[in-house]
């Protein structure tokens, strides 16, 4: 019988059955308990001669969500199989930071997790703020689906975009998600409301500088009723000490076409830099939305360098 893994037990995990959504408590068989089961894994079971849940094989996943274990330079996966990567972002309180969107974006693609991008508070929004319909535009070429919408008021109608609240709950529908989200921007008001106020979490989001203040030390899957959310300490800081500098193009495929032009292979693509092909760009609004996102590539490539990259632990 078919299963998913819910919860980590020490060597047993808590899972669900497909067929009826009953949860059990399972162990893996022989080689399995090394094999790495994580939170989010579909899992074959069979029942013991005690009667008891085994796992008898893992299928493979879909993608993975890791993080790195610095004092034994590794990298550990926590989580697995996660459909939706959904970043919450607020119109004031804090201030919208268009480069935390772009930063949780990279994980979003070294994980192969579709990212959404939550707009909350909009009740509090007005177009003096920012340019609303700019960054929804700047963040379509890669695909990402874009919601304005107020956690604290879920019958806020959407004004500058065509896709509010009740267009998320239809999308997140049967769907499992991880949420990211800079201290304050709403998270956790976001997952309550969005389980129908069933869900009461602690906050526990990503604070200043990308550290986080999560609550939970294990991985977990929360069933919300109509979707399910993944709860890990794998995301507890996004810094970008374990990105090579030399490959970080490759986590912007919506300007690597423009950047392969350029003259030098090793271009840092500064204003000065000779031969640059974004340097030739023609003012234009879609020029600009490319420039925005090497503004942010810019900026990675130095936090990332600080090191150099022979120096980094390998992962």
């Amino acid at each position: 019988m078919r299963a998913r893994v819910y919860r980590t037990l020490k060597n047993e995990f808590l899972c669900q059955l497909d067929e009826s959504g009953e949860e059990i408590v399972a162990t893996p068989l022989g080689k399995l308990l090394k094999s790495g089961i994580v939170v989010g894994d579909y899992v074959t079971l069979k029942v013991g001669v005690s009667g008891a849940y085994e796992i008898h094989a893992i299928e493979p996943r879909v993608n993975e969500i890791s993080r790195v274990l610095p004092r034994v330079a590794k990298k550990k996966v926590t989580a697995a199989n996660c459909d939706i990567l959904i970043i919450t972002v607020s119109a004031t309180n804090p201030d919208y930071k268009r480069g935390i969107i772009d930063r949780f974006l990279l994980r979003a693609i070294e994980w192969q997790i579709h990212p959404v991008v939550i707009f909350n508070k909009m009740d509090l929004f007005n177009a003096e703020m920012f340019d609303l319909s700019f960054e929804q535009q700047r963040l379509a070429p890669l695909g990402v689906s874009c919601f304005e919408v107020s956690a604290v008021d879920p019958t806020y109608e959407p004004r500058f975009m065509q896709a509010g609240f009740e267009d998320l709950k239809n999308y997140i529908t049967g769907k499992t998600a991880i949420f990211l989200g800079q201290s304050g921007v709403g998270k956790s008001e976001m997952i309550s409301a969005l389980s129908g106020g069933d869900i009461k979490l602690r906050s526990n989001e990503i604070g200043k500088g990308g550290k986080g203040a999560h609550t939970t030390t294990w991985s977990e899957i929360v069933n919300c009723g109509d979707f399910c959310f993944i709860d890990s300490p794998g995301i507890r800081s996004f810094s970008l000490d374990d990105f090579d500098p030399g490959s970080l193009m490759s986590f912007f495929p919506d300007i690597f076409d423009i950047a392969s032009q350029c003259k030098f292979r090793d271009c840092l693509h500064h204003p000065n830099s000779t031969g640059c092909a974004f340097s030739k760009l023609e003012d234009s609004l879609e020029n600009e939305m490319v420039l925005s996102r090497l503004e942010s590539y810019c900026r990675f490539y130095e936090e990332s360098s600080a090191n150099p990259h022979w120096d980094k632990k390998k992962y």
